[in-house]
């Protein structure tokens, strides 16, 4: 169908809009008439509202009406590179982005050219897969109505850049109710430290959350016939509490699990827009570091928090999450400690317990370690706080509420512990 202004004079609409706004003809009948959809009526609708003495169809081209010959040759660059990106199986890349393609071409190259011109010179060069149909979507879905009331946090692995020896892992925690992504970070390994150190990072940058919604992986949840290795299962689902359930529980934090991979929809959708993003990009600087991959996350995140108009609020993450907070519609609680604690290093941390011997020593890990200032054969809890870039781990006893001794070893003395 052609262009309304190729289909219809300025007066001609004028009329049809005047009469819709005298309450003469409906909004059906005006669509009908111009024959347009809803977005092209409310569109053109508003135009007139705002000025209607200068109202005009006239079209007005933004870009230039024929590509120069860098443009041409960026945009076949983009896409070919794409291609490239696309046929690798080792990559998590199955669709080409164009939108991807001109924000490059814009940001990096100074080029300036539509999407629709991208997307006519992909089916030109045979740079172009037809949209995959969406199946049934899933029915539960979770409704927050502030900023802290669900955080959702997961963890991706994949290979980022076609260019490394490695897979790295992506941890990212996600408010429900913006969007915004509060956290994200690349990690060479998946440990329980790891995503206890996202809780801790999340809790100080914006205090403490309600709840948070992950998944059923063996670092968040104990679940009953997959975790136990006894044939009669004394232990029932959740009867007992992982390291990060339990620090979780000691933040004052709620967990609910996701019973299904399409129950976690809300951060599924910006883990796929930042895996499109970072994987491009890491390939088209040649990214071959994990360090190098982070500095592309951080940008990623910041276009995504701070540029991005979200497909279901139709905001801006980072506008969204900042207008909560100054209307008061927030549950995130101010970080405090609770008591006896004075030391946040006492909540996010790995937890063990053990029993002094006659000779005031425990066990750990096959090393025999000295305790002063506990009664014989009473139990001690020991906090463990692992810095991987000191490549030390502090230990920190507490008994009866009390912290009586602290000591720090250097990281290797612990060599088959994963932190």
């Amino acid at each position: 169908m052609k262009h309304l202004h190729k289909r219809f004079v300025t007066e001609q609409v004028k009329i049809l809009f005047a009469a819709y706004l005298k309450g003469r003809v409906s909004s059906i009948e005006v669509m009908d008439e111009l024959g347009i959809g809803k977005t092209q009526f409310f569109a053109w609708l508003k135009a007139y509202r705002l000025n209607k003495d200068g109202f005009s169809l006239s079209y007005k081209r933004n870009t230039p009406s024929r590509l120069t010959g860098k443009a041409e040759a960026a945009i076949k660059d983009g896409l070919i590179a794409e291609k490239q990106l696309i046929e690798n199986p080792d990559l998590p890349i199955t669709h080409y982005n164009y939108s991807a393609i001109k924000d490059r071409l814009s940001s990096k190259e100074g080029v300036s050219v539509s999407l629709t011109t991208i997307i006519k010179k992909a089916k030109e060069w045979d740079c172009y897969l037809p949209k995959r149909k969406k199946g049934a979507s899933h029915d539960r879905e979770v409704i927050t109505t502030a900023i802290g009331a669900l955080i959702q946090h997961d963890a991706s692995i994949h290979l980022w850049s076609p260019y490394a020896s490695e897979k790295w892992i992506l941890i990212t925690s996600l408010d429900d109710f913006s969007r915004k992504l509060l956290f994200a970070e690349l990690v060479e390994r998946e440990t329980t430290w790891e995503h206890i150190k996202a809780v801790e990072t999340v809790c100080k940058a914006y205090g403490i959350p309600l709840r948070y919604y992950v998944d059923q992986l063996r670092i968040f949840r104990f679940v009953q016939g997959r975790d136990s290795i006894w044939r009669k299962h004394i232990l029932q689902t959740d009867d007992a509490n992982p390291q990060w359930r339990t620090m979780m529980r000691v933040a004052g934090i709620d967990v609910a699990y996701a019973l299904s991979p399409q129950a976690k929809g809300k951060i599924e959708r910006p883990y796929g827009w930042l895996q499109d993003r970072i994987v491009r990009t890491c390939a088209m600087e040649h990214i071959t570091t994990i360090q190098q991959a982070r500095e592309i996350l951080k940008e990623e995140v910041k276009r995504y928090n701070s540029k991005q108009v979200h497909s279901t609020t139709g905001e801006i993450p980072d506008i969204r999450f900042t207008k909560a907070g100054l209307l008061g519609n927030s549950l995130f609680r101010p970080f405090q400690l609770p008591p006896p604690y004075v030391n946040s290093k006492d909540i996010f941390c790995l937890r063990e317990k053990r029993m002094v011997n006659g000779y005031h020593k425990i066990s750990l890990w096959s090393q025999e370690i000295f305790v002063p200032k506990v009664s014989l054969r009473d139990d001690v809890d020991i906090h463990i706080i692992p810095n991987r870039k000191a490549n030390t781990v502090e230990l920190r006893f507490w008994w009866r509420n009390q912290l009586v001794h602290t000591l720090i070893y250097p990281i290797n003395i612990f060599p088959l512990v994963r932190f």
